[in-house]
This record gives C-alpha cells, sequence and structure tokens, in this order.
C-alpha cells in the first residue's frame, strides 16, 4: 500500500513518458546539428578545392598573355644574355600553363586541385584544348628555333596571337561557368540550413507545447498538493504538540507522585485509632521497634518523648481530611534524634471508618548540616562585627594620630613662627633705622613663611574646590599646589571631556586616597616625577598615580596594619575609604621602579 501511494503521489508513468520525449527531442536537436556541421564541412572543404580550381583557371589565362608576350621580347632582344633571361621565363612559363591546364581535366594532388567531373566544365576544356595546345607548339618551336629563321618564329608569333584571344574568352567562360557552379552549391547550402533551424525550432516547438508545458503544470500541481498537504501538517502537528502537552502534564505529574513514593521508603499506613496496619521494613529498622511495638499507636512507636508523642497525636487528629507536612524531630528507643519530613495522607472519607498513609524521609543530615551552616554564618558576622570593631577603633587611632600631627604641624610650624614674628616685632629699635630696615625684611619672609604654612594646613584639611567644583578641579588645583610647596614635578591629566560630579562622600573619600597616594610618593618614594591622571570610561571612573620613585615591598599589603612605627596604617586607611564607596584600590610597586595606585569607583549616579 505504501509503494502504491508512492508511485501515486510521484507520478512514475508520466515522470516516464515526459524523460523519454525529453530525450528524443535532444537526440533529434542534437542530430540536426551534427548533420548541419557535416554539411558545412564538406562545403567548406568544396569551397577549398573550389577556390584552388578558380585560381588556377584565372591564372591560366595571366600565363597565356606572359607567354604571348615573352615570345615577343625573346624575338625582338638583340642581347643574348637577355634572351637566355627571357627564354629562362618563357620555359617556366611554359611549364607551369602545361601543367595547370592538364591538371584542370585530369586533377593534381601536389596542386590540390581534384579531377574534374562537370561535364559542362569537362566540355569547355576539351574545345579550349586545341588552341591550347597550338600555342604550346608554337611558343616550343619559338624557343627551339634559332635566331636566324625569321620566317619560321614569325608564323609561330601568329600562331600565338591568333589563337590568345580565342584561349582568353574561352577561359572566362570557363571562370564564370566554375563561380557559377560555386554559388549554385553555395545556395544548395542555404536552402539546407534553412531547413536545418526549421526543424530544429519545430522540435523546440514541440518540446514546449508536449513535455515543458504538461510538466510545468504537473509541477504546478504537484506543489499545490505539497502547500495542502504543509497546511494540514502544521495542523496535525498543533495537535499532536497539544496531546504531547497534555502527556507531558500527566506525566509529570505522575513522576512527581512517584517520586513521593520513591524516595519515602519510610511509608506506614494506620487506622483511625493510630493502630497500625502496615510499616515499611525500613522505617522499623530506623525506628529501632520490634514486632511486639506494632500493637502500639504509630505516635508511640515514633518517639518515646511523650511531648513529642502529644504533638504526633494532634498531628494525626486534625489531618484526617486534607494533606498534611510536617518537619518533626523524633527520639527512637535507642535514645537517637532523627528529624523526618512527614506527608499525611488520608486515604478513605467514610465516617465511621478512615485509614492514613504516612510517608516519611529522612532529613536528619540535611537539618544538621543547616544548623552548621547558620552556626558557621553567625561566626562569620561575629567575626565581621569584631572586625569591624578593631577596624573602627584603628580608625579612632588614626584621627587621634590624625589630630596630633595637625596640632604638632600648627605648633612646630606656624607656633614657632607666630613667636618668632612677636619676638622681633618687640626687638624694633626705631632709632636704629639700619637694623630696623633689616628686621623688617625678616618679618615679611618671616609672614611670607607663615601664610605658606596656613595655607597648606587649610587646604590638606578641607579643600574648597571639592565642595564647590567637583572631584576633577580640586584634584587640579591639590596637584597644582602640591607642585607649588613641594617644587616636585607633580602633572595631573584630564582624559575626560566633561565635569562630572559624583556624591559628595564618594567624591571625599576619593580625594583622601588620591591625596595619601600623592603624600606617599613625595614624603617616602623620593620621586622626581608624579603622575594623576583620570579617565571615565563606561560608567566607571578610573584615578592614577604613578610615581618614579624607590618604591616598597608590596607584600607588605596583605599583612595586618600596626600603629606604630612601622606603618601601614595610611594604605589600610586608602582600601577602608575605598570599600566604604563600593570601590576597588589596586597598588602595584616594584622595587626601584616606582608605584602605580589605582582608583575604580562605579557611581549609580551621577551628574554632569
Amino acid at each position: 500500500m505504501n509503494n502504491n501511494k508512492f508511485e501515486k503521489s510521484l507520478d512514475n508513468t508520466t515522470f516516464l513518458r515526459v524523460r523519454k520525449w525529453y530525450l528524443l527531442a535532444l537526440l533529434a536537436i542534437a542530430f540536426s546539428i551534427v548533420f548541419s556541421q557535416i554539411l558545412i564541412q564538406v562545403h567548406l572543404n568544396s569551397q577549398l578545392n573550389d577556390s584552388r580550381v578558380i585560381n588556377v583557371a584565372g591564372r591560366q589565362r595571366a600565363y597565356s598573355q606572359k607567354l604571348v608576350k615573352d615570345i615577343l621580347l625573346l624575338n625582338r632582344t638583340s642581347s643574348k644574355e637577355d634572351k637566355e633571361q627571357i627564354l629562362l621565363h618563357t620555359k617556366k612559363t611554359l611549364d607551369v600553363w602545361s601543367l595547370s591546364h592538364k591538371a584542370l581535366q585530369f586533377g593534381n594532388d601536389s596542386m590540390g586541385i581534384p579531377k574534374e567531373d562537370n561535364k559542362d566544365i569537362l566540355t569547355l576544356l576539351k574545345k579550349i584544348t586545341p588552341h591550347h595546345t597550338a600555342m604550346v607548339n608554337a611558343a616550343n618551336n619559338t624557343i627551339q628555333l634559332k635566331s636566324e629563321d625569321t620566317a619560321n618564329q614569325e608564323e609561330n608569333i601568329d600562331v600565338l596571337l591568333k589563337n590568345e584571344p580565342i584561349f582568353l574568352n574561352m577561359m572566362d567562360t570557363i571562370v564564370n561557368k566554375y563561380d557559377s557552379i560555386s554559388k549554385t552549391q553555395l545556395q544548395k547550402l542555404k536552402q539546407k540550413e534553412y531547413l536545418l533551424v526549421a526543424f530544429s525550432l519545430l522540435i523546440l516547438l514541440l518540446e514546449i507545447l508536449f513535455i515543458f508545458r504538461p510538466l510545468s503544470i504537473q509541477i504546478r500541481n504537484t506543489i499545490a498538493k505539497l502547500l495542502k498537504s504543509k497546511v494540514e501538517s502544521e495542523e496535525n502537528i498543533s495537535k499532536i504538540e497539544q496531546l504531547y502537552q497534555e502527556k507531558e502534564h500527566s506525566l509529570q505529574e505522575l513522576q512527581e507522585l512517584n517520586f513521593v513514593i520513591d524516595n519515602a521508603a519510610l511509608f506506614a499506613s494506620i487506622k483511625n485509632n493510630e493502630s497500625v496496619v502496615f510499616i515499611s521494613k525500613k522505617f522499623q529498622d530506623l525506628l529501632g521497634c520490634s514486632t511486639q511495638d506494632l500493637s502500639k499507636p504509630l505516635s508511640e512507636i515514633l518517639t518515646i518523648n511523650d511531648g513529642q508523642q502529644q504533638y504526633l497525636k494532634e498531628v494525626l487528629k486534625n489531618s484526617r481530611k486534607n494533606i498534611r507536612t510536617e518537619e518533626i524531630k523524633i527520639r527512637t528507643k535507642k535514645g537517637q534524634d532523627i528529624w523526618l519530613d512527614m506527608s499525611i495522607i488520608p486515604l478513605h472519607q467514610s465516617s465511621t471508618k478512615q485509614s492514613i498513609l504516612i510517608l516519611c524521609s529522612d532529613i536528619t543530615e540535611r537539618i544538621e548540616n543547616q544548623q552548621k551552616l547558620e552556626q558557621l554564618t553567625k561566626q562569620n558576622f561575629e567575626d565581621k562585627i569584631l572586625q569591624r570593631k578593631l577596624q573602627a577603633s584603628q580608625i579612632v587611632e588614626g584621627q587621634e594620630e590624625e589630630r596630633k600631627r595637625i596640632a604638632k604641624d600648627i605648633h612646630d610650624g606656624i607656633g614657632q613662627m607666630l613667636t618668632a614674628l612677636k619676638f622681633n616685632i618687640e626687638s624694633i629699635n626705631l632709632d636704629n633705622k639700619d637694623k630696623t630696615e633689616e628686621k623688617i625684611a625678616y618679618l615679611k619672609t618671616l609672614c611670607s613663611d607663615l601664610i605658606k604654612g596656613v595655607r597648606t594646613a587649610t587646604f590638606n584639611l578641607t579643600p574648597p574646590e571639592l565642595k564647590d567644583h567637583g572631584l576633577f578641579p580640586a584634584l587640579q588645583k591639590m596637584t597644582a599646589e602640591l607642585s607649588k610647596l613641594t617644587g616636585k614635578n607633580i602633572l595631573f591629566e584630564n582624559k575626560t571631556d566633561k565635569n562630572i560630579r559624583f556624591n559628595s562622600l564618594a567624591e571625599t573619600n576619593i580625594y583622601r586616597v588620591a591625596q595619601e597616594a600623592i603624600n606617599n610618593a613625595i614624603k617616602y618614594a623620593n620621586s622626581n616625577y608624579i603622575l594623576l591622571s583620570i579617565n571615565y570610561n563606561q560608567g566607571i571612573l578610573s584615578v592614577l598615580i604613578d610615581d618614579d620613585g624607590k618604591g616598597f615591598d608590596d607584600t607588605i599589603l596583605h599583612k595586618t596594619p600596626k600603629n606604630n612605627s612601622e606603618g601601614g596604617m595610611g594604605l589600610f586607611y586608602m582600601k577602608e575609604r575605598i570599600n566604604y564607596i563600593n570601590g576597588r584600590l589596586f597598588i602595584n610597586s616594584t622595587q626601584d621602579k616606582g608605584t602605580r595606585v589605582t582608583i575604580n569607583y562605579k557611581p549609580e549616579n551621577t551628574t554632569k
């Protein structure tokens, strides 16, 4: 049946018939092309022979005239050398003329002239032969006669002159005849070519009518059937997918039910009074109960703890109509505490009798792991709190140290300069003008140093540009001021097109970290060149501080900082500030090659 349907769908009979006619049509076209080529080649070969014959025939006329001319020159030339030269040419002309005349009649392979078989041409050649023979004989006689025999020479010349016009006229007729025959053959070839072209066109027309047109109709019908079948297939596929989804849903529900049953190897069946109908062996082994214990209520079999027994009785009593799931801790007869994931399923609904199915899973290991995880989480939280307290104490100590440093700077620098200023003012004696001018000049220098110290102290405390104009101008101002105050080559490079503002907390912390990095490079690195560059790309702010100083051992970055002479608190504060704004800090240093500090910060909201 499947084979019949296949043959009917493909229509093999029609296909074989179309293929047969198509092959016949192609063979007919190929035959006409080959036949026409054969005709053309034969005619071309014939044309080559005809052109050769016509050429030789036309040349006979010229040779006849040349022969007569040479004979006349031979009789009129008195020089012996000229006569011999003319005589040599005359003999050659006579030989070629005689040989060509014979070739036109009987053919000559060396000259490429076939034997003539046209009766009209042969008749004309027979008529011209006597005249040709007479001229040949006369020419030979003239060549053989001596120059003194003038009478015979004149007679031979008369024969040549008499036969030459007749020979020329008859050769013209022969040449025209050759040309006429060639045109007739060409005309016949054209007619044959027209017939072959018409035959080829007829074959093409028949192919269109009886092969291509039926085949196109059949293909169109087949495509229509295929499109119809496609629509029907899509509809069937939709129905099958719907049935498959329904089946998949039913299978999923069945798998869920099987999963509960397969993974609940701990199961039991009880009556309304909690008497055990059936309990699995694995459940008995887990509970450590014997066969005699099965006469007790299920709550007493599951646990030896009175409180747990009372709770289980309440759970079983309240679960006779609806499915209930509980995670219950029990204590077995062995004194072992076990956690059970218990599913209580009522089986039969009846007013007088009811059975309940108990499905359990041992989740003791999961609960223990969960408790351990909670304990570890609590311990980790406590460790973090302790670490935060330690960090807070270190920050407080750092703040105190910073206050001491500021007080020391003010006392040792500004305070001493103010004291010196006071003593110098009090020591001025207006009567001693020379000393007075000298002290006034010193007071000016002292005031300049005092102003410089005040500016340095206030600049390090709170730069006004940070609040008024933002981070980028503040960093630029900081590098410029520090370069003036320290005499170091501190450069600033801004790779952003616009001034972008961030929240004040982020700007303050980034500014302080960059300030600390530059101060470290000035104080400890002995660097001559410091570059601070900023860039904002793809929502990320990057601040780089590079110096060419002596560098340091970057293993101290992984050690706990100490607030003593060993240092390390500055790096600690830098990390804490960047972590506080959820940024990232990278410090890379190489001995004697310099240090790079990188700050990356991704803000949530920015303003321009």
